[in-house]
């Protein structure tokens, strides 16, 4: 602590001499001089005087979250200790043991074990149990304390005793920690006969490679007539490596995303390689969730007339982020800008007043553009699909289920009886005998569940209590009577979700995220009207040459 404590009393000097220095006056920013001086000053007397001892580094963090929670929430302070997360949101890489945990009672448990990672190569298989780390016992820790116990220098050791979901005996394991590289793309492969399927999950430094050799993956395997590049859920990433991608798809050279900083600064970005694919047709998927980099790609292949795009509106994140660094390991994350894709558009679907508030634009401020072929789109709200698919939505008794680890404890039991069975992973279902089987294991929980109508049905007869309204008493109990949300009636109504959600747990604990992906394709409504516009040119012509968005 007293280290600490030194580093910020030597920073609040330094201010001091900047400021007596006349640097901040000579730049016209003695304002900002003068109040850097005094929060230094603030954290100085608070650390000397206040009655408790105080953290330097948590004043620090509150000091900045103070700051910056005025601005947007991309604006961000990242700490020393916050910089190892922050560089594997980037990158997609760090050490550790590369498998993914969660909580599951007093211990936690390994969610899924990445493929080919030392958790993977040691053998630990999803529901092992973490009883202790170095000897340690890891009862009642929680998922972060776990997660920096594993995570260290490649090339370093750390021991794990293990109690074995399959056989509930106990085995202390030595695991070598690697760099672990988590990869862009989740799954490539073929949906139908020359169509071809790309998971891109989000945009690190170096999602270029990994997707120029999904692409070459694809086309050793057979002849890639067509493409689906899926970009749903992407939450986006590096703006270069947006750049890059779209690369792939349009001439060297083209221009595919601007950003405009303070002041009206412009920087308009190229793309720097030749295409592999620079006349494949392509369907992109999008949802609510594609946001930032994967926007730009999206929007840029709509506005370039490059592709169509498939699904809902996308979330509308048209800001643009830069690292300043602070000094001692620690950063600030902050918004540099707005970018626009080639038809002009900024997508910013939110605007952000100067005290913090969010407003949405109002529809009386978006405005039209025009693709390089002359459709009419619109900036103001994310990038609008030229083809919409009503979004599927899971029922909340289904998330029920999964949130209580109910389809988690199916799937255990699955694996012990069937463990070594080999599964077809892409046409993988269980049988209506499994289902039945789960049934059972559901009618002995306590489901705390209720369905919106119960919810709804209970608030209208609290109201009609208060009103003192007993006229409707009799048609509200003949509604109750009417409701079918027990859970017997629950589990044959909401039957294929649930069916879907099993599915996915069992084929994961087989083949992994890709295989997850690969077995969900086969009801996928929105890649079956992808395949279905990819497969009839004269469609596929017509959206990309005459067809608007819509405007909302």
């Amino acid at each position: 602590m007293k280290r600490k404590i030194v580093k910020y009393t030597l920073l609040s000097v330094a201010l001091v001499a900047i400021v007596a220095g006349g640097i901040f006056a000579t730049r016209n920013d003695f304002g900002l001089g003068r109040n850097m001086e005094i929060m230094v000053n603030l954290m100085h007397a608070i650390s000397t005087k206040y009655v408790e001892k105080v953290d330097a580094d948590e004043m620090m963090k509150n000091g900045a979250k103070g700051i910056t929670s005025k601005l947007d929430p991309y604006t961000d302070f990242i700490s020393e200790e916050e910089m190892p997360d922050f560089e594997a949101m980037t990158t997609g890489r760090y050490g550790g043991i590369g498998a993914l945990i969660r909580k599951k009672g007093d211990y936690v448990i390994i969610a899924e074990p990445y493929k080919g990672s030392p958790a993977d190569e040691c053998g630990l298989k999803i529901g092992d149990k973490i009883v202790a780390i170095n000897g340690e016992d890891m009862g009642g820790k929680e998922v972060g304390d776990i997660s920096k116990r594993l995570r260290g220098e490649p090339n370093t050791t750390v021991k794990v005793t293990i109690e074995r979901l399959m056989t509930g005996e106990r085995e202390e394991i030595k695991i070598r920690r690697r760099r672990i590289v988590i990869p862009s793309i989740t799954y490539a492969g073929y949906v139908a006969e020359g169509v071809g399927y790309i998971r891109h999950a989000d945009f690190t430094d170096k999602c270029y490679d990994d997707m120029r050799a999904a692409i070459l993956h694809l086309q050793s395997e057979g002849e890639l007539k067509s493409l689906i590049l899926d970009y749903r859920n992407n939450g986006g990433g590096v703006l270069q490596s947006a750049v890059n991608v779209l690369s792939l798809f349009v001439p060297k050279g083209t221009m595919v995303v601007e950003t405009r900083g303070r002041g009206d600064k412009s920087h308009k970005l190229y793309t720097e390689y030749e295409p592999l694919l620079p006349d494949t047709p392509l369907a992109v998927l999008i949802n609510g969730n594609s946001a930032s980099a994967a926007e730009i790609v999206a929007g840029a292949i709509q506005d370039l007339d490059r592709g169509v795009l498939i699904g809902q509106r996308s979330f509308g994140k048209g800001l643009v982020q830069g690292t300043a660094p602070l000094g001692y390991n620690a950063y600030a994350k902050i918004t540099v800008g707005k970018y626009y894709i080639p038809s002009g558009r900024c997508i910013q679907a939110v605007n952000y007043s100067k005290d913090g508030r969010a407003e949405v634009v109002a529809d009386s401020l978006i405005k039209e553009f025009s693709t390089k072929r002359g459709r009419k789109v619109y900036d103001g709200g994310g990038i609008m699909p030229d083809k919409k698919i009503a979004p599927k939505y899971i029922s909340s008794f289904a998330v029920t289920l999964y949130l209580m680890g109910i389809i988690e404890d199916f799937g255990d039991d699955y694996i012990k009886r069937n463990g070594s069975k080999p599964i077809d992973v892409k046409n993988f279902s269980i049988t209506d005998e499994d289902y039945a089987d789960f049934v059972k294991m559901v009618e002995g929980r306590d489901i705390p569940y209720k369905s919106e109508s119960r919810t709804a049905l209970e608030k209208l007869r609290k109201s009609l209590a208060k009103e003192r309204n007993t006229s409707l008493e009799e048609a509200l109990n003949a509604i109750d009577k009417g409701l079918r949300d027990d859970k017997l009636s629950n589990l044959k109504t909401f039957r294929k979700e649930i069916v879907e959600q099993i599915n996915q747990n069992i084929v994961l604990r087989y083949a992994y995220a890709a295989g997850v992906i690969a077995n969900s394709l086969r009801d996928d409504e929105e890649v079956q009207e992808a395949r279905k516009i990819l497969a009839d040119r004269a469609e596929y012509e017509r959206i990309t040459t005459k067809q608007n968005t819509q405007r909302k």
